[in-house]
């Protein structure tokens, strides 16, 4: 069976013509009564009043946002008139075409005007509109985004808007959630503002889904559909517990089955997004495997659960907390772990410099080991040190007998990634000359007038980059 994964925060919309046609079919019954029939449920029952989701509702409607983007796309044209010369010469602008979407989002923090949302609701976008409860429309700036988890934090202003115009929903601890629990998925699905959807969790952990780099989703029954990504999944007191996210589709439409980041994930992301413009992921230097019956009968661990370590990288920061291969880590920070998904996930939002506290099954004996999470770019350099073309990269020396210059984060449509540079690159050699590390770049960069072209390995690729 092939699963279709959908994101579902995003609604293309092209209008050629009528735009798209909304049909109503009214079911009309036959009356034979002069009086207008009226029916109606009773406001209460046998003295008790109906459950309802309405006072609830109307505290946390108006925390949530519809979010609008706008994308400039070049459309391909004639190969003569890609020439920049030919361009330049005829002053013939560039083609572009407009593309918009829609999507959903959620204040939560109305002093600073923080709206959470999907990552893939706003990417590439050139402008980027938030739509109030109230019908008020405002520009709001990016802060910042993390495609690993999908989750982007936007900014509203705030200046001179009347007091009380922004409403925030609070977090919930979304770790306190059980399989059963409702819960309300509230968002803007294919364009219709302010709708709520009601269900249960239906499972918690979810991974293994290939939609994000970092997995570990509330799933829920609560009809989710396009459009709705970015929009507060919350429970029953009106609190955020999750970002609606996808859905499982193998027809291309809802089957009840959609998929949430939860609370504290977006929560982690959320707070170095706000300090530090991005998340400034740390390493352990473990590599770890889930635990079988056959692992657990040799290690002594039958009725446990959690990940097997297999690897510790010398000098790394498991190895100074006096991890081993073959312990069993059953707990992080005081929190059970379930597999080699739920660790990666939890190690990947903790940010540099974290303490942690490891609980281990050793030889039959229960372990308590301490350790910091470290930085992966230790020792690397800021790329403008070498050359203004490299300003945005961290640069580093290759491994041990390795002749190349690794690539760390690169920033957003700085120098370096416009030279085409990403994260996890290695340079080969630049302007055609083999370098063995950064002395040798930096050389060839000033002896070499500049940076004209780059060699790199980016996973099995060889690719050449060149600047114009």
């Amino acid at each position: 069976m092939v699963k279709s994964i959908v994101r579902i925060g995003q609604i293309r919309q092209r209008i050629a013509g009528a735009a798209r046609l909304l049909v109503l079919v009214l079911l009309v019954l036959p009356t034979f009564s002069l009086q207008p029939a009226v029916a109606a449920l009773p406001a209460s029952l046998q003295g008790e009043p109906l459950p309802t989701l309405a006072p609830m509702l109307e505290r946390t409607l108006a925390a949530v946002v519809n979010v609008s983007t706008v994308t400039h796309i070049a459309v391909a044209d004639h190969p003569l008139l890609r020439d920049p010369f030919f361009r330049h010469f005829f002053e013939v602008p560039r083609q572009q075409q407009e593309s918009n979407s829609l999507g959903s989002g959620v204040i939560v923090d109305a002093e600073r005007g923080v709206v959470l949302t999907n990552h893939h609701v706003i990417a590439k976008a050139d402008s980027i509109r938030v739509t109030l409860q109230d019908g008020r429309t405002l520009d709001a700036e990016l802060i910042g985004a993390d495609p690993e988890t999908d989750v982007a934090v936007l900014q509203l202003p705030t200046q001179g808007l009347p007091a009380d115009t922004l409403k925030a929903i609070s977090l919930a601890d979304s770790d306190a959630l059980r399989v059963g629990d409702f819960v309300v998925a509230i968002g803007n699905p294919f364009g219709l503002k302010q709708t709520v959807t009601s269900g249960i969790v239906s499972g918690l952990g979810r991974s293994g889904l290939g939609i994000e780099g970092y997995e570990n989703f509330i799933q829920t029954d609560a009809s989710i559909n396009p459009g709705n990504s970015g929009g507060p999944l919350v429970n029953l007191r009106g609190e955020l517990v999750g970002i609606n996210t996808a859905i499982l589709a193998p027809g291309g439409g809802n089957i009840g089955i959609g998929f949430a980041i939860p609370s504290n994930m977006a929560r982690a992301v959320m707070d170095q997004i706000l300090r530090h413009g991005q998340v400034q992921r740390g390493e352990f230097g473990v590599s770890v495997q889930d635990l079988t019956p056959e692992l657990a009968a040799a290690l002594g661990a039958e009725g446990r659960t959690g990940p097997v370590v297999t690897t510790v990288e010398p000098d790394s920061a498991a190895a100074e907390a006096g991890l081993r291969e073959g312990d069993l880590i059953l707990s992080l920070d005081g929190r059970p772990v379930g597999g080699t998904a739920d660790i990666r996930t939890r190690f990947g939002l903790l940010p540099v410099g974290t303490r942690v506290t490891l609980e281990v099954l050793r030889n039959g004996r229960t372990l308590t080991l301490k350790g910091r999470i470290a930085d992966p770019y230790r020792g690397f350099v800021p790329g403008e040190r070498l050359s203004p073309s490299l300003r945005g990269a961290l640069l580093g020396e290759g491994e041990k007998g390795e002749d190349a210059v690794h690539v760390g984060t690169v920033t957003a449509e700085s120098p370096a990634w416009e030279s085409g540079l990403r994260e996890g690159d290695r340079i080969l050699s630049a302007n055609r000359v083999r370098i063995k590390g950064l002395k040798d770049l930096k050389r060839e960069l000033h002896e070499g007038g500049g940076l004209y072209s780059l060699h790199i390995q980016r996973g099995d690729r060889l690719i050449l980059l060149s600047r114009r």
